[in-house]
């Protein structure tokens, strides 16, 4: 089922955005994911401001 979801998904408009896909390398889309990099640098990004979030809300506690 899944084999089938992607390729209506990924099916072209039409003739000429086929045409382009093909022949020029259009990108084709993935359902809105993001690469891995750019997910990693996300997670330490939001990981980073919550642990100092957690440290200041602490440290304000007991100073």
């Amino acid at each position: 089922m899944r084999n089938h979801d992607d390729h209506q998904q990924n099916k072209p408009f039409n003739d000429v955005i086929d045409h382009m896909q093909q022949t020029e390398g259009a990108p084709v889309n993935r359902g809105g994911r993001l690469p891995k990099p750019i997910k990693i640098i996300g997670y330490l990004l939001f990981g980073g401001f919550f642990a100092l979030f957690l440290l200041g809300m602490i440290l304000g506690f007991f100073l």
